[in-house]
């Protein structure tokens, strides 16, 4: 059996017991999109549809009830044959080449970058920071660290952060000398800080929600940045509101430098991904990387129940 054909059931067994593609994406860390794209994958290869897909639920065909009958056997036998040989696993070793924004790198990386040593003195971790969207292949990196799921087909994407929550953020001295919005069509009236994306020079609208429906606006202001921490500072200096993660610009609201306003119509986007090749059998080093790195995560979400 090919890897890829392994993945493919494991994947449809997760379906197939939760009847959820977003339950199974969930249970193995991956996105819905991938999963699902996986799902298209072994039908076509099988030749047979195996899932009823509705907006509401998944079943299974009855040619996907005679799969799982076959499959949920073997696979649980091949994970217990796994776990025999944990003991005699050797230390992973060995250099991961990784791509990463710099805000992932300030949150997710930096701050336990002295654990990892310590739990895999073996591994050199090469940190290349970079904005802007990279081909793992073309550059020859081992993973990668994107926000949202807009990865390529073959690529498994691991969920390593939280969704990230949008605040509009601004200086008491600008909100002194300027006032505050009320609304977010109050913030065409305002100096915006606008950040151009890494995979386009134009100016994308600020998103908000509104009682459950999307408020894109329009701002304009006398300064345009590539760089978030940019843009942080300028809004620290006054020089206008800034629309940036909750999560980077925290420390300056709890000390009081920053004020957020128009908290209730804030808008939240998925959080970061680690990416990978799916086309490649994993090393040690690089499935230690994917735990280490999916921990917090897990422990949020279980501390959450």
């Amino acid at each position: 059996m090919r890897g890829n054909e392994f993945a493919e059931f494991n994947a449809f067994v997760a379906i197939a017991e939760r009847e959820s593609f977003v339950k199974a994406a969930a249970f193995l860390e991956v996105t819905p999109s991938a999963l699902s794209q996986s799902m298209r994958q072994l039908e076509t290869r099988l030749g047979v549809r195996l899932l009823h897909r509705t907006t509401r639920s998944v079943s299974l065909t009855e040619a996907g009830r005679q799969l799982l009958d076959h499959l949920r056997p073997a696979l649980d036998g091949l994970a217990r044959a796994a776990e025999t040989i944990n003991d005699f696993r050797e230390t992973p070793s060995g250099t991961v080449r990784l791509s990463a924004p710099r805000v992932a790198t300030e949150l997710l990386i930096a701050p336990r970058l002295a654990e990892f040593r310590k739990y895999y003195p073996e591994i050199i971790l090469d940190i290349s920071v970079e904005d802007k969207f990279v081909d793992l292949a073309k550059h020859g990196y081992d993973a990668g660290i994107r926000q949202g799921e807009l990865l390529a087909k073959d690529m498994i994407a691991s969920r390593i952060g939280r969704d990230r929550r949008f605040a509009a953020v601004a200086s008491r001295s600008y909100l002194a000398k300027h006032g505050v919005p009320h609304s977010p069509l109050d913030l065409q009236k305002h100096e915006c800080i606008r950040i151009k994306r890494p995979t386009t020079e134009v100016n994308k609208p600020w998103v908000f929600m509104d009682k459950g429906h999307t408020l894109e606006i329009s701002v304009t202001g006398h300064l345009l940045v590539n760089d978030a921490n940019l843009a942080l500072a300028a809004a620290l200096s006054g020089a206008g509101i800034a629309l940036l993660a909750e999560d980077h610009v925290r420390p300056h609201l709890q000390s009081g430098r920053l004020v957020e306003m128009l908290e209730d119509y804030s808008w939240s986007r998925a959080g970061f991904f680690l990416y990978y090749s799916s086309r490649r059998n994993m090393s040690a080093s690089l499935h230690a990387l994917v735990l280490f790195l999916r921990e917090p995560l897990r422990r949020q979400v279980a501390g959450a129940h």
